[in-house]
C-alpha cells in the first residue's frame, strides 16, 4: 500500500515538474526557438489546431524562425494568429513560408519575464506540496486503519519528504536555467 502510494505521488510530482519545463519553454528569450510558437492555436478548416500540426517550424539561426506550412491556404491563418498572440512578433509572409525575426528583449521586458518564471515556479512548488499533503493524509489514514505499522508510517513519511525535496529541487533547477537564459544579452 505505502509503496504504491509513494509511486503514484512521485509520478504526479514528476508530471508537475515536466509541466513546468514545457510551460517555461514557451516564454520568449532573446533566442529564436520553435517551442516559442508551436503551441499557438490556429483556426484551419473549421477547427482549431496547434501550429506544429499545420507546419514545420525551424530556427536556422538565433534570431530567425521559419514556418513552412504544409498547406499553402493556411498561411493567412497562421500569420494572423502570430500577429494577435501576446508574443510581440511580426511575421513576414512571402507566399510560401513565414519568416519571423525575433528581436532582442529590452531589459524591462527581461525583468517582467523573470517575474513570470518565478510566479510559475512558485505555482509548481505549491502543487508539489499539495501532492505531499495528499499522500501524508493517505498514509495517516492507512496507519489509523492498521494497514501499516508506526515504523512503516515513519519510513514512508521520510521517503515522501525525500521525493518532495527532489522534485522541488528539479523544478528550481529548471527555473534557474530559464532565468539565466533570460539574463543573457
Amino acid at each position: 500500500m505505502e509503496i504504491q502510494t509513494l509511486r503514484n505521488i512521485e509520478e504526479r510530482m514528476q508530471k508537475a515538474v515536466d509541466g513546468l519545463k514545457t510551460e517555461l519553454a514557451t516564454i520568449r528569450t532573446g533566442r529564436a526557438a520553435p517551442s516559442l510558437i508551436e503551441h499557438l492555436r490556429i483556426e484551419y478548416a473549421g477547427t482549431v489546431l496547434p501550429l506544429h500540426q499545420l507546419a514545420g517550424i525551424s530556427a536556422p539561426d538565433a534570431k530567425l524562425l521559419v514556418i513552412q506550412p504544409w498547406d499553402k491556404s493556411s498561411i493567412q491563418s497562421i500569420e494572423k494568429a502570430i500577429r494577435t498572440s501576446d508574443l510581440g512578433l511580426n511575421p513576414v509572409n512571402d507566399g510560401n513560408v513565414i519568416r519571423i525575426n525575433v528581436p532582442p528583449l529590452s531589459e524591462e521586458r527581461r525583468q517582467e519575464l523573470i517575474k513570470v518564471v518565478h510566479k510559475r515556479l512558485e505555482e509548481r512548488r505549491v502543487a508539489i506540496r499539495n501532492l505531499r499533503r495528499e499522500a501524508m493524509d493517505e498514509l495517516k489514514e492507512a496507519e489509523k486503519n492498521k494497514e501499516m505499522s508506526q515504523d512503516e508510517h515513519k519510513r514512508a513519511l521520510n521517503q515522501l519528504q525525500k521525493i518532495t525535496d527532489s522534485c522541488i529541487a528539479d523544478a528550481e533547477d529548471i527555473g534557474q536555467g530559464k532565468e539565466a537564459e533570460l539574463r543573457e544579452v
